[in-house]
Protein backbone atom coordinates (compact mmCIF):
# COMPACT_ATOMS: atom_id res chain seq x y z
CA UNK A 1 0.00 0.00 0.00
CA UNK A 2 1.59 3.59 -0.73
CA UNK A 3 0.30 6.79 0.48
CA UNK A 4 0.00 9.10 -2.96
CA UNK A 5 1.39 8.95 -5.94
CA UNK A 6 -0.37 7.05 -8.47
CA UNK A 7 -2.41 8.48 -11.10
CA UNK A 8 -4.97 8.40 -14.17
CA UNK A 9 -5.08 10.65 -16.99
CA UNK A 10 -6.41 13.52 -16.92
CA UNK A 11 -6.89 16.89 -18.85
CA UNK A 12 -4.50 20.03 -16.86
CA UNK A 13 -6.89 22.45 -15.36
CA UNK A 14 -4.58 25.39 -16.13
CA UNK A 15 -3.98 28.24 -14.31
CA UNK A 16 -7.07 27.63 -12.08
CA UNK A 17 -5.41 30.09 -9.14
CA UNK A 18 -7.55 33.51 -8.72
CA UNK A 19 -5.50 36.27 -7.71
CA UNK A 20 -3.67 37.12 -4.08
CA UNK A 21 -6.30 39.62 -3.06
CA UNK A 22 -8.97 36.94 -3.49
CA UNK A 23 -7.39 33.96 -2.98
CA UNK A 24 -10.83 32.31 -1.48
CA UNK A 25 -12.77 32.57 -4.31
CA UNK A 26 -14.79 29.40 -4.75
CA UNK A 27 -16.50 28.76 -1.69
CA UNK A 28 -15.79 24.73 -0.88
CA UNK A 29 -18.44 22.39 0.92
CA UNK A 30 -16.88 23.50 4.68
CA UNK A 31 -17.00 27.44 4.24
CA UNK A 32 -15.41 29.82 2.39
CA UNK A 33 -11.65 31.06 3.66
CA UNK A 34 -11.53 34.44 5.82
CA UNK A 35 -11.70 37.31 3.37
CA UNK A 36 -7.86 38.61 4.15
CA UNK A 37 -5.11 35.30 4.07
CA UNK A 38 -2.65 36.50 6.24
CA UNK A 39 0.00 35.56 8.61
CA UNK A 40 -2.66 35.67 11.45
CA UNK A 41 -5.55 33.30 9.79
CA UNK A 42 -2.38 30.89 8.72
CA UNK A 43 -1.23 30.64 12.02
CA UNK A 44 -4.59 30.08 13.65
CA UNK A 45 -5.31 27.30 10.83
CA UNK A 46 -1.72 25.28 12.36
CA UNK A 47 -3.05 25.80 15.83
CA UNK A 48 -6.15 24.53 14.93
CA UNK A 49 -4.56 21.19 13.16
CA UNK A 50 -1.97 20.85 15.90
CA UNK A 51 -5.29 20.80 18.11
CA UNK A 52 -6.64 17.85 16.13
CA UNK A 53 -3.61 15.56 15.90
CA UNK A 54 -3.11 15.93 19.50
CA UNK A 55 -6.57 14.63 19.93
CA UNK A 56 -6.29 11.68 17.88
CA UNK A 57 -2.57 10.52 19.04
CA UNK A 58 -2.53 7.02 20.27
CA UNK A 59 -1.90 7.43 23.92
CA UNK A 60 -0.42 4.37 24.95
CA UNK A 61 1.68 4.43 21.68
CA UNK A 62 2.46 7.98 20.96
CA UNK A 63 1.65 7.12 17.53
CA UNK A 64 -0.73 8.30 15.03
CA UNK A 65 -3.11 5.55 13.20
CA UNK A 66 -2.30 2.92 15.53
CA UNK A 67 -4.72 -0.54 15.21
CA UNK A 68 -4.07 -4.08 15.47
CA UNK A 69 -5.94 -4.63 12.10
CA UNK A 70 -3.55 -2.45 10.16
CA UNK A 71 -0.25 -1.99 9.41
CA UNK A 72 1.27 0.19 11.39
CA UNK A 73 3.41 3.45 9.10
CA UNK A 74 5.52 5.14 11.58
CA UNK A 75 6.10 7.75 8.57
CA UNK A 76 2.51 9.35 9.54
CA UNK A 77 3.86 9.58 13.07
CA UNK A 78 6.71 11.41 11.33
CA UNK A 79 4.90 13.68 9.32
CA UNK A 80 2.66 14.46 12.27
CA UNK A 81 5.89 15.69 14.08
CA UNK A 82 7.71 17.51 11.55
CA UNK A 83 4.79 19.72 11.34
CA UNK A 84 3.55 19.83 14.74
CA UNK A 85 7.15 21.01 14.87
CA UNK A 86 7.63 23.34 11.97
CA UNK A 87 4.02 25.00 12.87
CA UNK A 88 5.70 26.56 15.45
CA UNK A 89 2.60 25.95 17.62
CA UNK A 90 4.58 23.46 20.02
CA UNK A 91 8.01 22.49 20.57
CA UNK A 92 10.02 19.53 21.81
CA UNK A 93 9.38 20.19 25.40
CA UNK A 94 5.48 19.29 24.41
CA UNK A 95 4.26 16.13 25.85
CA UNK A 96 3.01 14.64 22.57
CA UNK A 97 6.06 15.67 20.54
CA UNK A 98 7.75 13.87 23.37
CA UNK A 99 5.74 10.75 23.02
CA UNK A 100 5.87 10.97 19.00
CA UNK A 101 9.80 10.73 19.18
CA UNK A 102 9.65 7.79 21.45
CA UNK A 103 7.41 5.63 19.34
CA UNK A 104 9.60 6.93 16.16
CA UNK A 105 13.00 5.11 18.31
CA UNK A 106 10.62 2.38 19.12
CA UNK A 107 10.17 1.73 15.64
CA UNK A 108 14.14 1.37 14.92
CA UNK A 109 14.83 -2.05 13.95
CA UNK A 110 18.55 -3.65 14.29
CA UNK A 111 19.14 -2.79 10.94
CA UNK A 112 19.01 0.84 11.61
CA UNK A 113 15.89 1.62 9.27
CA UNK A 114 12.58 3.07 11.33
CA UNK A 115 9.54 0.84 9.78
CA UNK A 116 7.26 -2.33 10.92
CA UNK A 117 7.97 -5.18 8.79
CA UNK A 118 7.02 -2.91 5.34
CA UNK A 119 7.95 0.24 3.23
CA UNK A 120 11.53 0.42 4.86
CA UNK A 121 13.14 3.41 2.79
CA UNK A 122 9.52 5.45 2.93
CA UNK A 123 9.23 5.28 6.52
CA UNK A 124 12.87 5.36 7.66
CA UNK A 125 13.27 8.52 5.35
CA UNK A 126 10.56 10.79 6.36
CA UNK A 127 10.99 9.57 9.84
CA UNK A 128 15.17 10.60 9.85
CA UNK A 129 13.55 14.08 8.70
CA UNK A 130 10.97 14.07 11.72
CA UNK A 131 14.07 13.39 14.18
CA UNK A 132 16.41 16.44 12.70
CA UNK A 133 13.81 19.05 13.89
CA UNK A 134 14.61 17.89 17.81
CA UNK A 135 17.74 16.45 18.08
CA UNK A 136 18.21 17.63 21.72
CA UNK A 137 15.94 14.82 22.70
CA UNK A 138 17.24 11.92 24.25
CA UNK A 139 18.40 8.86 21.99
CA UNK A 140 17.83 10.80 18.63
CA UNK A 141 21.46 11.67 17.60
CA UNK A 142 22.46 7.86 17.60
CA UNK A 143 18.92 6.60 15.82
CA UNK A 144 19.75 9.50 13.31
CA UNK A 145 23.31 8.01 12.65
CA UNK A 146 21.92 4.83 12.32
CA UNK A 147 19.09 5.51 10.20
CA UNK A 148 21.37 7.39 7.62
CA UNK A 149 23.64 4.51 7.31
CA UNK A 150 20.82 2.28 6.36
CA UNK A 151 19.39 4.53 4.25
CA UNK A 152 22.80 4.50 2.30
CA UNK A 153 22.82 0.60 2.34
CA UNK A 154 19.42 0.40 0.19
CA UNK A 155 20.59 2.68 -2.34
CA UNK A 156 21.05 0.72 -5.61
CA UNK A 157 24.81 1.55 -6.56
CA UNK A 158 28.16 0.78 -5.65
CA UNK A 159 27.51 0.55 -1.92
CA UNK A 160 24.35 -1.39 -1.94
CA UNK A 161 24.80 -3.98 0.86
CA UNK A 162 22.07 -6.08 -1.22
CA UNK A 163 19.91 -6.70 2.31
CA UNK A 164 16.49 -7.88 1.19
CA UNK A 165 13.27 -6.39 3.21
CA UNK A 166 10.12 -6.61 1.88
CA UNK A 167 11.13 -8.04 -1.03
CA UNK A 168 13.32 -6.29 -2.43
CA UNK A 169 17.06 -5.66 -2.31
CA UNK A 170 18.98 -2.80 -3.76
CA UNK A 171 21.37 -3.49 -6.14
CA UNK A 172 25.42 -2.98 -6.84
CA UNK A 173 24.66 -1.82 -10.00
CA UNK A 174 26.66 0.78 -12.26
CA UNK A 175 26.44 4.06 -13.32
CA UNK A 176 24.69 2.87 -16.85
CA UNK A 177 21.72 1.07 -15.21
CA UNK A 178 18.23 3.17 -14.86
CA UNK A 179 18.38 1.71 -10.99
CA UNK A 180 21.42 3.60 -10.27
CA UNK A 181 20.62 5.95 -7.68
CA UNK A 182 17.53 5.49 -6.67
CA UNK A 183 15.73 4.31 -3.95
CA UNK A 184 12.27 2.26 -3.86
CA UNK A 185 9.90 1.12 -1.90
CA UNK A 186 11.22 -2.52 -1.30
CA UNK A 187 8.58 -4.67 -3.31
CA UNK A 188 8.05 -3.58 -6.57
CA UNK A 189 11.89 -4.60 -7.82
CA UNK A 190 12.67 -1.10 -9.25
CA UNK A 191 13.22 2.25 -7.39
CA UNK A 192 11.04 5.72 -7.87
CA UNK A 193 11.19 9.12 -7.49
CA UNK A 194 8.77 9.42 -4.66
CA UNK A 195 11.22 7.54 -2.72
CA UNK A 196 14.43 9.11 -3.43
CA UNK A 197 13.32 12.68 -3.03
CA UNK A 198 12.49 11.26 0.80
CA UNK A 199 16.10 10.07 0.90
CA UNK A 200 17.45 12.95 -0.41
CA UNK A 201 15.23 15.35 1.98
CA UNK A 202 16.21 12.71 4.90
CA UNK A 203 19.96 12.96 4.06
CA UNK A 204 20.11 16.69 3.51
CA UNK A 205 18.15 16.93 7.08
CA UNK A 206 20.83 15.01 8.63
CA UNK A 207 23.54 17.20 7.54
CA UNK A 208 24.58 14.81 4.18
CA UNK A 209 27.01 17.26 1.70
CA UNK A 210 26.01 17.44 -1.55
CA UNK A 211 29.27 16.43 -2.81
CA UNK A 212 28.56 12.86 0.04
CA UNK A 213 28.46 9.81 -2.91
CA UNK A 214 25.23 9.12 -2.20
CA UNK A 215 23.52 12.50 -3.06
CA UNK A 216 25.54 12.34 -6.45
CA UNK A 217 24.25 9.10 -6.78
CA UNK A 218 20.89 10.32 -6.49
CA UNK A 219 21.44 13.04 -9.04
CA UNK A 220 21.90 10.58 -11.43
CA UNK A 221 18.90 9.39 -10.65
CA UNK A 222 17.18 12.55 -10.79
CA UNK A 223 18.08 12.69 -14.44
CA UNK A 224 16.86 9.58 -15.52
CA UNK A 225 13.20 10.76 -14.77
CA UNK A 226 13.17 14.71 -15.80
CA UNK A 227 11.58 14.04 -19.14
CA UNK A 228 14.76 16.74 -20.93
CA UNK A 229 17.13 14.96 -23.16
CA UNK A 230 19.73 17.93 -22.98
CA UNK A 231 19.62 21.21 -22.00
CA UNK A 232 22.22 23.38 -24.19
CA UNK A 233 25.04 21.29 -24.79
CA UNK A 234 24.09 19.39 -22.04
CA UNK A 235 23.32 15.63 -21.84
CA UNK A 236 20.49 15.57 -19.29
CA UNK A 237 18.19 12.46 -19.69
CA UNK A 238 19.83 9.38 -21.88
CA UNK A 239 16.95 7.20 -21.52
CA UNK A 240 14.95 6.15 -24.66
CA UNK A 241 12.04 7.52 -23.51
CA UNK A 242 13.12 10.91 -22.88
CA UNK A 243 14.38 11.11 -26.49
CA UNK A 244 14.61 14.53 -28.01
CA UNK A 245 11.64 15.62 -24.86
CA UNK A 246 11.82 18.97 -23.78
CA UNK A 247 9.16 19.32 -21.09
CA UNK A 248 11.39 19.20 -18.11
CA UNK A 249 8.99 18.21 -15.94
CA UNK A 250 9.42 14.77 -13.96
CA UNK A 251 7.89 11.35 -14.08
CA UNK A 252 8.04 8.87 -11.88
CA UNK A 253 10.24 5.94 -12.49
CA UNK A 254 13.23 5.01 -14.71
CA UNK A 255 11.35 1.40 -14.90
CA UNK A 256 7.59 0.09 -14.53
CA UNK A 257 9.06 -2.86 -12.46
CA UNK A 258 11.80 -5.66 -12.38
CA UNK A 259 10.60 -6.94 -15.88
CA UNK A 260 10.48 -4.00 -17.55
CA UNK A 261 13.85 -2.36 -16.88
CA UNK A 262 14.37 1.44 -18.38
CA UNK A 263 10.93 1.21 -19.91
CA UNK A 264 10.13 4.64 -18.21
CA UNK A 265 6.80 5.22 -16.03
CA UNK A 266 4.48 8.25 -15.66
CA UNK A 267 1.11 7.58 -14.03
CA UNK A 268 0.33 10.35 -16.05
CA UNK A 269 -0.04 8.18 -19.27
CA UNK A 270 1.83 9.68 -22.28
CA UNK A 271 1.20 12.95 -24.30
CA UNK A 272 2.35 14.28 -27.77
CA UNK A 273 5.49 16.02 -27.88
CA UNK A 274 6.82 18.26 -30.01
CA UNK A 275 10.67 17.42 -29.97
CA UNK A 276 13.54 18.91 -30.10
CA UNK A 277 14.23 18.14 -34.10
CA UNK A 278 10.69 19.78 -34.44
CA UNK A 279 9.02 15.92 -35.26
CA UNK A 280 5.76 15.50 -33.02
CA UNK A 281 5.69 11.72 -30.89
CA UNK A 282 4.13 10.37 -27.74
CA UNK A 283 6.28 10.79 -24.75
CA UNK A 284 5.50 9.78 -21.12
CA UNK A 285 3.74 12.87 -19.20
CA UNK A 286 5.50 14.81 -16.39
CA UNK A 287 3.45 15.34 -13.55
CA UNK A 288 2.58 17.85 -10.64
CA UNK A 289 3.72 15.85 -7.60
CA UNK A 290 7.02 14.04 -8.92
CA UNK A 291 8.18 17.58 -11.16
CA UNK A 292 7.74 19.48 -7.17
CA UNK A 293 9.70 16.13 -5.77
CA UNK A 294 12.15 16.52 -8.13
CA UNK A 295 12.83 20.13 -8.41
CA UNK A 296 13.58 19.90 -4.62
CA UNK A 297 15.92 17.24 -4.66
CA UNK A 298 17.95 19.06 -6.92
CA UNK A 299 18.36 21.92 -4.99
CA UNK A 300 18.79 19.61 -1.55
CA UNK A 301 21.43 18.12 -3.58
CA UNK A 302 23.07 21.33 -3.70
CA UNK A 303 22.20 22.66 -7.58
CA UNK A 304 21.98 26.12 -8.31
CA UNK A 305 18.98 27.50 -9.10
CA UNK A 306 20.38 28.72 -12.24
CA UNK A 307 21.34 25.10 -13.31
CA UNK A 308 19.82 24.26 -16.49
CA UNK A 309 18.03 21.11 -14.87
CA UNK A 310 16.75 23.38 -12.36
CA UNK A 311 15.79 26.27 -14.27
CA UNK A 312 14.49 23.03 -16.83
CA UNK A 313 12.01 21.96 -13.87
CA UNK A 314 10.79 25.51 -12.41
CA UNK A 315 9.95 27.01 -16.04
CA UNK A 316 7.98 23.34 -16.36
CA UNK A 317 6.33 24.22 -12.41
CA UNK A 318 5.14 27.52 -13.56
CA UNK A 319 3.48 26.40 -16.89
CA UNK A 320 1.48 24.23 -14.83
CA UNK A 321 0.79 26.23 -11.85
CA UNK A 322 -2.17 25.57 -10.07
CA UNK A 323 -3.39 24.36 -6.45
CA UNK A 324 -7.25 22.91 -7.79
CA UNK A 325 -5.60 19.61 -8.58
CA UNK A 326 -2.26 17.68 -8.93
CA UNK A 327 -1.57 18.59 -12.25
CA UNK A 328 -1.86 15.67 -14.47
CA UNK A 329 -3.33 13.10 -12.36
CA UNK A 330 -6.37 15.30 -11.12
CA UNK A 331 -7.28 14.64 -7.54
CA UNK A 332 -4.90 12.03 -6.60
CA UNK A 333 -2.69 12.41 -4.01
CA UNK A 334 -3.60 16.42 -4.08
CA UNK A 335 -2.75 16.53 -0.42
CA UNK A 336 0.59 14.83 -1.02
CA UNK A 337 0.92 17.39 -3.78
CA UNK A 338 0.59 20.37 -1.37
CA UNK A 339 3.53 19.27 0.75
CA UNK A 340 5.75 18.31 -1.87
CA UNK A 341 4.60 21.86 -3.71
CA UNK A 342 5.51 23.85 -0.21
CA UNK A 343 8.80 22.35 0.23
CA UNK A 344 9.99 22.48 -2.93
CA UNK A 345 9.12 26.10 -3.27
CA UNK A 346 10.52 26.85 0.43
CA UNK A 347 13.84 25.37 -0.95
CA UNK A 348 14.02 27.48 -4.02
CA UNK A 349 14.25 30.42 -1.51
CA UNK A 350 11.50 33.09 -3.29
CA UNK A 351 8.15 33.77 -2.11
CA UNK A 352 6.97 34.14 -5.46
CA UNK A 353 6.98 31.79 -8.45
CA UNK A 354 6.91 33.26 -12.10
CA UNK A 355 3.76 31.94 -14.13
CA UNK A 356 3.09 30.66 -17.51
CA UNK A 357 -0.43 30.92 -18.81
CA UNK A 358 -1.36 28.89 -21.96
CA UNK A 359 -0.76 31.76 -24.15
CA UNK A 360 2.31 32.40 -23.40
CA UNK A 361 1.64 35.74 -20.77
CA UNK A 362 3.64 35.75 -17.75
CA UNK A 363 2.72 36.82 -14.20
CA UNK A 364 4.32 36.55 -10.39
CA UNK A 365 2.53 34.68 -7.85
CA UNK A 366 2.86 34.50 -4.14
CA UNK A 367 2.79 30.96 -3.62
CA UNK A 368 3.09 31.37 0.61
CA UNK A 369 -0.86 33.37 0.40
CA UNK A 370 -1.91 30.94 -2.41
CA UNK A 371 -1.24 27.94 -0.79
CA UNK A 372 -2.45 29.13 2.29
CA UNK A 373 -5.95 30.52 1.33
CA UNK A 374 -6.71 27.31 -1.15
CA UNK A 375 -5.61 25.46 2.26
CA UNK A 376 -7.95 27.81 4.43
CA UNK A 377 -10.54 26.42 2.46
CA UNK A 378 -10.05 22.57 2.83
CA UNK A 379 -10.05 22.94 7.06
CA UNK A 380 -13.00 21.67 8.96
CA UNK A 381 -14.01 23.29 12.34
CA UNK A 382 -12.33 20.57 14.39
CA UNK A 383 -8.79 21.53 12.89
CA UNK A 384 -8.94 18.42 10.32
CA UNK A 385 -8.55 18.64 6.49
CA UNK A 386 -11.57 17.97 4.20
CA UNK A 387 -10.95 14.93 1.82
CA UNK A 388 -11.19 14.98 -1.94
CA UNK A 389 -9.84 11.41 -2.74
CA UNK A 390 -10.04 8.73 -1.06
CA UNK A 391 -6.78 7.24 -3.39
CA UNK A 392 -3.78 6.08 -1.49
CA UNK A 393 -5.37 6.78 1.94
CA UNK A 394 -6.14 10.47 1.56
CA UNK A 395 -9.29 9.81 3.11
CA UNK A 396 -7.42 9.19 6.22
CA UNK A 397 -8.04 12.22 8.41
CA UNK A 398 -4.77 12.21 10.53
CA UNK A 399 -2.48 11.99 7.18
CA UNK A 400 -3.75 14.53 5.10
CA UNK A 401 -3.68 17.01 8.05
CA UNK A 402 -0.39 16.52 8.53
CA UNK A 403 0.77 16.91 4.92
CA UNK A 404 -1.68 20.31 5.22
CA UNK A 405 0.17 20.80 8.44
CA UNK A 406 3.51 20.60 7.03
CA UNK A 407 2.81 22.61 3.55
CA UNK A 408 1.26 25.41 6.11
CA UNK A 409 4.21 25.45 8.03
CA UNK A 410 6.49 25.84 5.11
CA UNK A 411 4.31 28.51 4.04
CA UNK A 412 4.13 30.57 7.24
Amino acid sequence: MRFAFLGRVVVLAGLAIPPVDAVAADPPAVGAAPAVVDSTSCHRAMAQAVAYLKSAQDVASGGWCISDKAPVFPAITGLALSGMIGSGVVDASDPSVQAAVKFILSKQQADGGIYEGILPSYNTAICLTALATVPGLPGVEEARRKAVVFLRGIQNGEDATGTVIGGDAAKAVGKDHPFYGGIGYGKHGRPDLSNTSFFVEAMHASGVKADDPAMQRAVAFLQRVQMLERSGETSVNDMAYARGSRQGGFIYATSENKDKIGSGQSFAGEMSETLSDGTVASRLRSYGSMSYAGFKSYLYAGLSRDDPRVAAALEWLGRHYTLDENPGVGTDGLYYYYLVFARALAANGSSTIEVVDPLGGRSIRQWRTDLCGKLLTLQQSDGSFRSVDDRWMEDNPVLITAYALNALANAK
